[in-house]
């Protein structure tokens, strides 16, 4: 079969091991992006965006004013560091754990 030909079910595309349509990952939502919930740094009150996909897998979204409140940023930064090469906030990784224990971030594996 070459591309463009249609297959007995007479969709064109991936197909599944059982020859039903593969599902186009465009239609699908992102189900990543449903499980972000905003955490507040207990030291500063800088607030991010996290989830959580494993014990050990977090992903934080920093903003703009985020970054700005970060004390521990902040003060990295006038030590001479560039906040692109920071990769966390002992502070705030305290706020996650905190928030995971809480149950206000749950884990969602991918």
């Amino acid at each position: 079969m070459t591309d463009g030909q249609h297959r007995e079910n007479g969709s064109a595309g991936p197909h599944l091991a059982n020859g039903s349509a593969a599902p186009d990952p465009a239609s699908r939502p992102d189900e990543r992006q449903a499980h972000f919930r905003p955490v507040e740094c207990d030291r500063c009150g800088a607030v991010v965006q996290v989830a959580k996909f494993s014990p050990q897998h977090t992903s934080v979204q920093w903003s703009q004013p985020s970054v700005r409140a970060c004390a521990e940023f902040s003060a990295r930064v006038s030590a001479g560091e560039q906040t692109a090469l920071i990769d966390s906030c002992a502070s705030l990784r305290r706020s996650i754990d905190h928030a995971v224990l809480q149950g206000s971030v749950e884990v969602f594996p991918p």
